[in-house]
């Protein structure tokens, strides 16, 4: 399995999408969320298998930039994914919607306004901020369990006790089982202990 080892790496194939996008004058705008994120944005240095797409984006015609459901793809991003993915080796799924499953229980209310937005030729990336990375890694974390990749990439977020708060918060109302508590509450208790 072929895997990203460094922020440049993920800069190389995003530019490659975009140079293509631009050469068939197709702009996009997707908004990425794990291990590529923390890495683009300096969190964390590690490997990542793929680039996780949460959700598209668009501009209204207020001029205002909007979140829409990240699939499907649109067809010419498609295809310099395809294209990328022979040329530079990559899994055929190296850019892949897997997580915007999300999008049908809601992602954080901040999302939108917690973007650095970056252009790799007609490829816009938004990559989701500090505190939506918080509250996204710790559901993970939830999910996957104290020893998985999410809680070592929270402890790295080095999450304050207000953000873990929110995270908290928004953690818990996608599922309020007891269950589903009670882990949330077993999660920050072992990133509080770090």
């Amino acid at each position: 399995m072929v895997e990203f080892e460094s922020p440049d790496s993920v800069e190389t194939a995003l530019s490659a999408v975009g140079e293509l996008l631009d050469a068939a004058k197709q702009p996009a705008a997707v908004v990425i969320v794990g291990g590529a994120a923390l890495n683009l944005l300096g969190f964390v240095s590690r490997t990542t298998r793929d680039v996780d797409v949460i959700a598209q984006s668009y501009t209204d015609a207020a001029g205002k930039r909007r979140l829409a459901q990240a699939e499907p793809f649109p067809p010419a991003l498609e295809e310099a994914i395809a294209t990328v993915s022979r040329d530079l080796s990559l899994p055929q799924d190296w850019m892949n919607t897997v997580v915007a499953k999300q999008w049908s229980q809601g992602l954080p209310p901040w999302t939108a306004q917690d973007l650095e937005w970056r252009s790799y030729g007609a490829l816009e990336v938004g990559l989701v901020g500090r505190r939506t990375l918080i509250a996204l890694k710790l559901f993970a974390a939830v999910d996957q369990g104290p020893d998985s990749v999410h809680v070592q990439d929270l402890l790295a977020l080095v999450p304050t006790p207000a953000e873990l708060e929110s995270a908290v918060e928004w953690v818990r109302s996608q599922d309020t089982s007891p269950g589903f508590v009670a882990m949330v509450d077993q999660v920050v208790q072992h990133v509080q202990a770090r």
